[in-house]
């Protein structure tokens, strides 16, 4: 590192921001290990920019300094592509990630495509090519090739000039606010391995009895322990599918266990004794009973008007000129009609929201309420009526 965690982040501050990117190894361990930080910050002569590497695998790398810059909403955070960065850089530096400006989720309201690749919208935002070599090599090793290092810091060497680029085009848009607003959605990214949340995400959970599921939670909490003293991906452990057979079943010995299809016989070795020990806790333990909103069942009748949702929105991110995908996904059309059919509360998705809503949520619901109609106009469009 050639420069301290704290006087790069008073240049970044005096400055009003910085790019980041990160490097990580995540193959075959419990969570992904940070192994490079790359930033950016505007020369103190205010021609060009200024890279720094860092390594945060040092026993000298301070990140503190760091993480209070990241957290200070007076200083803008630009990112590409951010979410693993943002989750990372907060799980391991302990502090919020806020004021974030992520170029892909900007070039879609530039009227680029949603999910462009930095290269591609480099190329096309400011006419910068670069060439990328290294990116699955292992960066967990030391040290690091000249090659690596060229590779990390190409991602950051032109970051800034992009996020320039991008805000003056969408000023000019009118659209800076809603790009800003969007990615607003980063500062609540947190890739914690939630008990509660892992739990409620097992397939089928809902389909097992109470005391089914106190065994499921307790095997979750079992998986999880295992995973992280042995440093290994959890489903390397125990797929969920195994898991959740098993709190259906409850065997009480090695050899019930092992009927299971899933069960490794390294895992059964192992962890056999701790694993049955897991569902003996569950099956004393308190009862869960099944909880949480469910949607509306669907209706045959949906696959009729989901489609018709789908053109209306497609026809207004069109015409303004947005990626279609910033603007709805199919699963959220999907609640939206199955909550209109059922005369059930509006569901809580992002169609319906914010700027969102302004653009199309609100003519979504007047067509399924009837009082907007689509027709092909005379050019094989689609054009958008009162009825």
């Amino acid at each position: 590192m050639d420069i301290s965690s704290e006087e790069l982040a008073r240049r970044a501050r005096s400055k009003g921001r910085l790019g980041i990117d990160t490097e990580f190894m995540g193959e075959g361990r419990y969570q992904p290990l940070l192994c490079l930080v790359q930033i950016s910050i505007d020369a103190a002569d205010g021609d060009g920019v200024e890279v720094h590497l860092l390594d945060p695998l040092t026993e000298e790398f301070d990140h503190e300094p760091l993480a209070d810059l990241l957290a200070d909403p007076e200083v803008e955070i630009v990112l590409h592509a951010a979410r693993q960065d943002i989750a990372l850089l907060r799980r391991d530096w302990g502090k919020p990630i806020t004021n974030v400006f992520d170029t892909q989720i900007a070039a879609g309201f530039a009227g680029l495509r949603a999910q462009m690749g930095y290269e591609a919208l480099l190329k096309s935002m400011v006419n910068v090519s670069v060439q990328k070599s290294a990116s699955f090599t292992r960066w967990s090793e030391r040290p690091l090739t000249p090659e690596q290092l060229d590779y990390a810091a190409s991602d950051v060497i032109h970051l800034l000039d992009l996020a320039t680029a991008l805000q003056d085009k969408l000023e000019a848009l009118g659209r800076l606010d809603w790009a800003r607003e969007e990615c607003r959605s980063f500062e609540t990214i947190d890739d914690s391995r939630d008990i509660d949340r892992l739990f409620d995400k097992l397939p089928k959970v809902n389909s097992l009895d109470p005391k089914q599921r106190a065994i499921a939670r307790e095997l979750v909490i079992w998986r999880e322990e295992a995973a992280s003293e042995a440093d290994r991906p959890a489903s390397t452990v125990l797929h969920e599918s195994a898991l959740v057979e098993i709190a259906k079943r409850h065997p009480k010995s090695l050899d019930r266990l092992r009927q299971i299809r899933g069960v490794s016989e390294p895992t059964l070795h192992r962890r056999g004794k701790s694993l049955l020990d897991a569902i003996e806790r569950g099956r004393h333990g308190e009862p869960i009973p099944a909880g949480g909103d469910r949607p509306p069942p669907s209706d045959p009748l949906d696959s009729q008007l989901i489609p018709l949702c789908e053109a209306l929105t497609r026809v207004r991110a069109t015409e303004a000129e947005l990626a279609y995908e910033l603007v709805a996904s199919r699963s959220d059309l999907q609640r939206i009609v199955s909550a209109v059919r059922a005369g059930s509360t509006e569901p809580d998705v992002r169609t319906l929201q914010g700027w969102r809503r302004e653009l199309v949520g609100e003519e979504i619901l007047e067509l399924l309420a009837g009082k907007r109609t689509l027709r092909v106009s005379d050019k094989l469009g689609l054009e958008i009526s009162e009825s």
